[in-house]
């Protein structure tokens, strides 16, 4: 893994760089600074409605009492294309404007399903926030509520003032 991950950090900067200076050369460095701007500009708003409507769906859920791993997944994609998007560079731009397509987010959520399929176990109940555990089935039944009586000791007596 830790492999895979030195080789994403040194390809996609050679990358990046290999076409920003292609662009460049190919249009000028002034409009290639523009373009950059621009879909950082645009990525950034387009990555705050995508999140504020996720944001939406994830409290939907919650207050319909189902767990929101969609919710959570989409929040997530949508973190790393605002992410990338505020990258400068065209490949990592192409990578953030397509996690922030609905129907893109939910064929990388199947594939990242079967991925981390057996390797993620999800424990607890589905019960509502606010609701009492003995509301609802599942696991939450074996949740007992237990009053202990206690009393605060000080260990160290308060020394005199001088």
């Amino acid at each position: 893994m830790f492999g895979r991950l030195l080789l994403l950090f040194i390809t996609v900067p050679f990358i990046e760089l290999m076409l920003l200076l292609r662009v460049g050369a190919r249009i000028g460095p002034a409009p290639t600074l523009g373009i950059i701007v621009i879909t950082a500009i645009v990525g950034a708003a387009l990555t705050r409605a995508q999140g504020l409507r996720t944001l939406t769906r994830y409290q939907q859920a919650l207050a319909e009492g189902r767990l929101p791993h969609r919710e959570v997944m989409d929040g997530l994609m949508i973190l790393v294309a605002g992410a990338v998007l505020l990258t400068p560079g065209f490949l990592t731009d192409a990578v953030g404007f397509l996690l922030l397509v609905p129907s893109v987010r939910g064929v990388v959520r199947q594939r990242l399903g079967k991925a981390l399929k057996g390797r993620v176990h999800v424990i607890g109940g589905g019960a509502p926030m606010g609701a009492s555990p003995h509301e609802h089935g599942g696991a939450s039944e074996a949740v007992h509520e237990r009053v202990v009586e206690a009393k605060v000791i000080d260990p160290v007596p308060d020394e005199p003032k001088p």
